[in-house]
């Protein structure tokens, strides 16, 4: 079933290539939406596709820069569909 999820992400997470590493798992599960760094330092992404794909791009995420997140919030909400690709905005 497609979900939208909504996550920010805290921590030292700018700088490291977490927008481009977000980019590129969402290219390989069929996931659409995009990441933007936050003025707080976080990052924010907001990302479409089936479920299980939504939660093995966050775990891959999480796993990959375990080291720099510090904490997280995230909300699941009912999918739009105005997206046709994943990437990174400025």
């Amino acid at each position: 079933m497609k979900k939208r999820l909504h996550i920010k992400f805290a921590g030292r997470v700018q700088g490291v290539g977490f927008r481009f590493t977000a980019e590129a798992i969402a290219s390989q599960l069929n996931i659409t939406g995009w990441a933007k760094n936050l003025n707080s330092g976080g990052v924010e992404i907001v990302a479409e596709g089936e479920e299980g794909a939504l939660e093995g791009f966050v775990s891959n995420l999480e796993e990959q820069f375990s080291g720099y997140i510090a904490d997280r919030e995230i909300s699941w909400e009912s999918p739009t569909s105005e997206f046709e690709e994943f990437g990174i905005r400025f």
